[in-house]
């Protein structure tokens, strides 16, 4: 009783009851996951939701205003000491790890992404500037980004992370250029050979620290949060090994507010292991040996509708999908699309869009602007 005690108290200085109303409320099934939670964190409220032993009407509003008021900060539990520690220790993220997540995460299913995405599938933070709705919002960020590449007819892109090819197929039908695209998912292989046939684009079952080509441009949307903070000074290294002396290099990741190692131990265990966020100091940190730094862009708050849109994605669909995933796995998707909804919506998490040259542009680096929905 004394840790629901102590919960309690937590949750109501951000405005949330146990078992209230609102549909922000926790309603709790077993207090188990209050010693959970205090025994491990998120790790132990996100396990314990998967089990059932607790629901929320809206999940992404109960984290929204969780983190707002920082109440993870009043929990650290020594029971995982030993996971952040790894991540100071070891290179969670060397190239024999860097398939893990390809394995876990990016291979889950085409039909369970083809479900929950647009219909270009593209798995990374959309544009809601001018966009109502998903499809716009992935259009206009696929556009953006050429436009800061400044992409011409005849050029050789290469895509590190390329997901299923959503950036290299539009890039080559609206822009003409040719593409490579590498990745750790032989799913995402497969599927994009198919979707991308009889365009300029080659996909590659391939780690980035294998690369030694040139290319006029370079981008990569959603990778980096796989890198590491121990590789992010060769993975610079490598892009500008790759890149053409005039070329332009776009960064696009999510990011948090804060120096820290390691990520979430549910997130690790579950949705993405090994991954690790970074924060705007390690990128500079490890491209100013390589790069000028031509524009930093953050739309990070775009994130929260593109999570609920891929959220209700899930939802339509589930009756569906259900036939290849049990309700544990239902729960466990819910709660990552909605926990991290929650927590781009209370500004925790940034997503930003860097743009890199070589030697720095004479007279200065214009970014584009869609003035007007693509």
């Amino acid at each position: 009783m004394r840790n629901q005690a102590y919960i309690e108290q937590l949750l109501a200085q951000a405005d949330i009851h146990v078992n209230g109303q609102r549909a922000w409320d926790m309603q709790v099934h077993n207090h188990r996951v209050f010693n959970a939670t205090l025994a491990r964190g998120n790790l132990g409220l996100g396990e314990s939701y998967m089990d059932g032993a607790w629901d929320c009407a809206q999940l992404d509003a109960f984290f929204y205003r969780l983190l707002q008021a920082q109440l993870d900060q009043n929990i650290a539990p020594l029971s995982l000491l030993w996971h952040h520690l790894k991540a100071r220790l070891f290179n969670l993220q060397s190239l024999q790890r860097a398939w893990h997540v390809g394995q876990q995460h990016y291979d889950l299913g085409n039909d369970l992404y083809r479900a929950m995405l647009d219909e270009r599938m593209v798995y990374t933070c959309g544009y809601w500037q001018h966009a109502d709705n998903l499809a716009d919002a992935q259009r206009d960020k696929l556009e953006l980004v050429c436009r800061k590449l400044e992409l011409k007819p005849g050029m050789r892109v290469l895509d590190i992370g390329c997901g299923w090819g959503s950036f290299m197929h539009y890039a080559a039908t609206h822009y003409g250029v040719r593409c490579v695209g590498v990745t750790v998912s032989q799913a995402q292989v497969e599927l994009g050979r198919q979707t991308c046939a009889g365009l300029p684009i080659e996909f590659r079952l391939q780690d980035y620290r294998t690369l030694n080509e040139r290319y006029d441009a370079v981008v990569s949307l959603g990778m980096f949060e796989h890198v590491g903070q121990k590789n992010y000074a060769n993975f610079m290294r490598v892009v500008a090994n790759c890149l053409e002396e005039d070329g332009l290099f776009l960064l696009h990741t999510i990011g948090r507010n804060r120096d820290t190692r390691g990520t979430d131990a549910w997130i690790h265990r579950y949705i993405f292991p090994n991954g690790e966020l970074p924060c705007l100091a390690h990128i500079d940190n490890a491209s100013r040996a390589h790069f000028c730094c031509e524009d930093i862009h953050n739309f990070g708050a775009d994130y929260d509708p593109t999570l609920m849109a891929w959220h209700t994605n899930f939802e339509h669909h589930w009756p569906q999908l259900a036939h290849h995933y049990d309700t544990r796995f239902y729960r466990m998707w819910r709660y990552y699309l909605l926990s991290c909804a929650g927590a781009f919506r209370a500004r925790r998490l940034q997503l930003w869009q860097h743009v890199f040259s070589k030697a720095g542009r004479q007279g200065g680096y214009q970014r584009p602007h869609l003035t007007t929905p693509a």
